[in-house]
C-alpha cells in the first residue's frame, strides 16, 4: 500500500490497521448499505481508516460503541445526544473518544452493525488483523455480552488494494459478511 502511494497517516502500516486514501468515499459507501441505514448502534475499532464511519455514525444520530485501545479499558459508548455537532469530529477520534464518550460495560448495549478494522479481507469473508486478535476479540465480548448475535452484520471497510484471492482461517475468525472499498460494495457469498 506505501509502494502504491495509497496509505496515510500513520505510517509506518507495518503492524496496524492501514489508513488508506478513499476512506471518506469508503465510509459514504457504508452508508448506502441497509444494515447501515437500521442500525442504531454502531460498534467500529477504533483504529484511523474507520474515524470516518465513527464520525458519520455520530452524525447520522447512531450510537457508536468502540473499543479501546487494545482493550486496555474495555469498550467507550458516544452517545450523539450528548454530543454537540461542532465535536463530533473530535469525538471520533481515539483521545476524543476518551473525553466525549463513558466506559460501558459489553452487556449493556444491543450492537445493531459490527464494523471491523482489516489489514487485508478476501471475497469469501476471511479478513487478516493486525495479527493481535484484537477484532475477534472484541466480537467474542460482545457476543458473549447478549450485546450481538451470530446474525448481526459484520463489515469492513478497506482499500481495493487490501482484497486478496484467498485468506486462511481458523475456528475463533470472525468473517465479514460486507467488504466496503471506495470503489465496490462486496457482499460475502458464505460457503459450507
Amino acid at each position: 500500500m506505501e509502494e502504491k502511494g495509497v496509505a496515510t497517516f500513520p505510517k509506518p502500516i507495518l503492524h496496524r490497521i492501514p489508513n488508506f486514501v478513499g476512506a471518506e468515499k469508503a465510509a459514504q459507501n457504508l452508508k448506502s448499505l441497509t444494515e447501515y441505514k437500521v442500525a442504531r448502534v454502531v460498534f467500529c475499532n477504533p483504529d484511523a481508516p474507520q474515524r470516518p464511519v465513527r464520525e458519520m455514525s455520530l452524525r447520522d444520530d447512531k450510537t457508536v460503541v468502540m473499543a479501546t485501545p487494545k482493550l486496555r479499558q474495555g469498550f467507550l459508548l458516544l452517545d450523539p445526544k450528548s454530543i454537540s455537532s461542532n465535536r463530533i469530529f473530535e469525538a471520533s477520534a481515539i483521545r476524543g473518544a476518551f473525553k466525549h464518550g463513558r466506559f460501558i460495560e459489553p452487556n449493556k448495549v444491543k450492537v445493531d452493525l459490527f464494523i471491523a478494522g482489516s489489514v487485508a479481507v478476501s471475497i469469501d469473508g476471511g479478513r487478516l488483523g493486525k495479527g493481535t486478535g484484537y477484532s475477534d476479540q472484541e466480537y467474542s465480548i460482545l457476543k458473549n455480552a447478549g450485546s450481538l448475535t451470530a446474525q448481526t452484520p459484520v463489515a469492513t471497510t478497506v482499500h481495493d488494494t487490501q482484497i486478496v484471492e484467498k485468506i486462511p482461517r481458523e475456528e475463533w475468525d470472525i468473517p465479514v459478511d460486507v467488504i466496503v472499498t471506495p470503489t465496490q460494495i462486496i457482499r460475502v457469498v458464505k460457503t459450507l
